[in-house]
């Protein structure tokens, strides 16, 4: 598979490109009841737990897809779905609560802390150094 290895900084964008996507949908289901309608988790109160999480998912959904703030976004939004880990989903098993997609968001936004934006990222064209 050493084919890959001229592909590192384009497949690190798609994962980045994919996994914001994919987070920011849970935050329009959330808030907006879309693609699933999720919105009786807020019940109206933006700022409880949920609601705060919901903004968290959507603006930082918006910010990894762009990869603009990668690392930093990606840091708060490891933290943020290792706390909604333990506290909504912790199980011995993590698909007995729905854990495993938390689980999966916080590692990889972790390695997004670590590794930046990639290729076609607005991090990558405005800070460039």
């Amino acid at each position: 598979m050493n084919f890959l290895q001229g592909f590192q900084t384009q497949i690190l964008a798609i994962l980045r490109i994919v996994t914001g996507y994919a987070f920011f949908l849970h935050g329009t289901a959330k808030a907006f009841g879309f693609p699933i309608d999720q919105t009786e988790y807020i019940g109206g109160n933006w700022l409880s737990l949920v609601g705060v999480a919901a903004v968290l998912e959507l603006v930082g959904g918006v910010l990894i897809i762009l990869g603009l703030f990668t690392r930093p976004t990606a840091f708060v939004l490891s933290g943020l779905m290792a706390a909604a880990y333990f506290m909504m989903h912790l199980s011995p098993f993590p698909l007995a609560k729905g854990g495993d997609a938390a689980m999966l968001f916080s590692f990889v936004f972790l390695y997004l802390a670590s590794a930046g934006g990639g290729a076609w990222s607005l991090d990558n064209a405005l800070f460039k150094k």
